[in-house]
């Protein structure tokens, strides 16, 4: 079981994105640990507010599309444990859909798809991984008929 928890702190989203990225979420992680119990928090606010964490935790003083924070510490499956927190900048998520041509649907879900990985430990700092993180995002789009 997961349990997902928004918290939304800019103008809203629409509530289905928020229902498709919840799924989105839900799947990444139960393919990976299908026994354990989990809580994600996610966060959806502007650029300004992921600009600061951003500078906050990673010296970077800009905004970016989406933050995760994974926990990674954890051992059994009969205990809910926070597995992380995702932070998605609802601005750069609209414009980033518009540059790339897809809908803001489509780009909010796959936000939620790269940030639970990177909650699950994948990373994209070589070739290799970000192949490997690519294909597993599209994978789970396309398992749940999200497509560009």
């Amino acid at each position: 079981m997961i349990r997902i928890y928004f918290d939304i702190q800019t103008e809203p989203i629409p509530k289905l994105y928020e229902t498709l990225m919840k799924r989105v979420i839900r799947k990444a992680v139960t393919e990976h640990y299908p026994n354990h119990r989990f809580e994600v928090n996610v966060t959806v606010c502007d650029d300004e507010t992921i600009r600061e964490i951003n500078n906050e935790h990673r010296g970077i003083d800009r905004p970016t599309d989406v933050l995760s924070f994974p926990f990674l510490d954890f051992e059994t499956p009969n205990v809910m444990t926070l597995l992380g927190d995702i932070i998605i900048s609802r601005d750069t998520a609209y414009s980033q859909a518009k540059e790339y041509g897809h809908s803001p649907k489509r780009e909010f879900c796959f936000l939620a798809a790269h940030s639970a990985l990177h909650l699950l430990g994948y990373d994209h700092e070589t070739e290799s991984e970000r192949e490997e993180m690519e294909a597993k995002q599209r994978e789970i789009l396309d398992q749940l008929g999200i497509k560009r």
